[in-house]
Parts: structure tokens; C-alpha cells; sequence
């Protein structure tokens, strides 16, 4: 499995590089890391991650789609950074929490799985933050580190050792990504401010 951990690996960094770039691209790279990851976590019986890179593969469709054509606008435009309204990020995080508790419990009590609550806990974090992502909502980048802080502890203990390198780099990555994006929407606001020039 060595050989599948690496190309996640590097697949995954090339996919957060990528992000913090705002380069559309982070969701095809995207799509062959969440195909590989669905081999790595099986054979580690992390069934909660198998379940979220399947999501990753509709959720990186969705990104591309919405990044090239969200909000009624043109492809050739560009989908500004925001930050998450509060009424969804309220609903996100009784989601989330509501789904840690379930998810973690089902696999608790039904299968063999390892460190079912902490493993749903980044699972059901992770469909927040990638949501997030497909709508450029600035703050993804906190809830990835959140995710990424847990997923490199369980990938270590279990042994997958790519993947526990692969989240301690996106710990960085993961602060980073707030800042390039912070500066993206600093220049938005100026942008905006800028008074209209006459054209006489």
C-alpha cells in the first residue's frame, strides 16, 4: 500500500497548494487524491474516511462547477473569498456535532472500526470544511486545521505513516491558506471602495 500513500501524499499536497492559490485546478488533483484514499482507508478500517473521500469525489465536482460558473457569473470571472453567513455556520457546526455523535456511535457499536468517534469527528468536520471550500468561505481553512491536528495523530498511531507526514504539512499549509485568502479579500474590499474614475 506504500506506493498508493505516496501518491496520495502527493497528490494532497499538490491539491492544497493549489487551494491557497485559488487555482481551479485543486479539484481534478483533488479527484485522483480522494479515489486513492478510498483504497488506503479500507485496508486500515477506517470506514468513516472511506465514506468522506467518496464524498470528496462529488464535492470536488461540485467545486470545480461552482468556481468556474457560481453565482450566475461567467467563467471568465473570478468567485470572490468570503466569510460563511452566521445563520449557515450556526446550521453546519448542530450538523456536525449531531453527525460526529451518530456516525461515531454507529461505528462504535456495528463494525471493527479504530478510533470510531475521533475518526467521524474529522469525517463529519471534513464535509463542512470541503462545502466551505466549494463555496470559497474563508473559513474552511479553520476547521481543516481542527481536522488536520486530529487526522495526523490517527494516521501516526495507526501507521500510515504518508498520510500523518500528509496532515502535519497541511497543519501548515492549512494557516497559510487563511492568509492568502485574508489578503485576497482585503484587496476585495478595496477593490470595491475604489472610487470610479471620470472619464472627462
Amino acid at each position: 500500500m506504500e506506493w498508493l500513500e505516496l501518491t496520495g501524499l502527493l497528490s494532497g499536497l499538490l491539491c492544497v497548494w493549489l487551494l491557497i492559490r485559488q487555482n481551479v485546478w485543486t479539484f481534478p488533483i483533488g479527484l485522483v487524491y480522494s479515489v486513492v484514499s478510498v483504497a488506503v482507508f479500507i485496508e486500515a478500517r477506517l470506514y468513516a474516511d472511506v465514506l468522506l473521500s467518496g464524498y470528496y469525489v462529488l464535492m470536488n465536482a461540485y467545486g470545480w462547477y461552482y468556481w468556474l460558473y457560481g453565482g450566475m457569473r461567467n467563467a471568465a470571472d473570478v468567485l470572490p473569498v468570503s466569510r460563511t453567513p452566521p445563520r449557515t455556520a450556526w446550521v453546519l457546526s448542530l450538523v456536525t456535532a449531531v453527525a460526529i455523535g451518530a456516525m461515531g456511535w454507529f461505528f462504535d457499536t456495528r463494525t471493527n472500526a479504530d478510533f470510531p468517534y475521533w475518526d467521524s469527528a474529522t469525517t463529519c468536520m471534513s464535509f463542512a470544511a470541503m462545502w466551505m471550500t466549494a463555496r470559497k468561505y474563508i473559513g474552511n481553512w479553520v476547521v481543516w486545521l481542527v481536522v488536520d491536528v486530529i487526522a495526523t495523530a490517527i494516521y501516526y498511531v495507526k501507521g500510515i505513516h504518508f498520510y500523518a507526514i500528509l496532515y502535519g504539512v497541511y497543519l501548515g499549509m492549512a494557516i497559510m491558506g487563511w492568509r492568502a485568502w485574508q489578503l485576497t479579500m482585503t484587496k476585495q474590499s478595496a477593490e470595491r471602495t475604489r472610487p470610479v474614475e471620470s472619464s472627462a
